[in-house]
């Protein structure tokens, strides 16, 4: 159980090796009492999940697992339904213009708390080739040992 909930995160860590992280946005979620609850304990995943822009024009996360809460009662919220997101119109159609001419991927990075409101943060991502992954290990591996060398070499 999270004791500060000001502090919690759920994050999606796959995001920066698979995508080229462009634009982010903050947008407010809509969502059921259940899911507040269940997202303040951390049971949520973000993972697989992705930003849509539906037909009416108003953008939707898809894929988001937020677990069901243990004390809900008949009530209870599906666990991967479609929420809607909360952004300025102009927002949504800059969004909905890299999305469909530019070929950007909308990609959650996380989920939190602000003010009391929960909160997604999602960025406009294009996707990494499989030689520039190898090249961000490669750099990643590099700067990891020249760390440990001069670590080494303090003691």
């Amino acid at each position: 159980m999270v004791k500060n909930s000001d502090a919690l995160e759920i994050r999606n860590r796959k995001v920066s090796h698979d995508y080229v992280i462009g634009d982010t946005y903050d947008a407010g979620i809509v969502l059921q009492g259940t899911e507040v609850k269940s997202i303040k304990l951390g049971h949520a995943q973000i993972g697989e999940a992705f930003v849509r822009v539906d037909k009416k024009g108003a953008l939707v996360l898809f894929n988001a697992q937020v677990d069901e809460y243990a004390f809900g009662n008949l009530s209870n919220h599906e666990a991967k339904r479609q929420r809607l997101l909360l952004l300025h119109r102009r927002e949504i159609k800059k969004i909905r213009n890299a999305i469909e001419r530019d070929g950007f991927s909308a990609i959650p990075l996380k989920i939190y708390i602000f003010h009391g409101l929960i909160k997604l943060k999602f960025a406009l991502c294009k996707g990494k080739k499989l030689y520039d992954k190898r090249q961000d290990l490669r750099q990643r591996t590099e700067l990891r040992e020249a760390e440990r060398f001069l670590a080494h070499r303090h003691r």
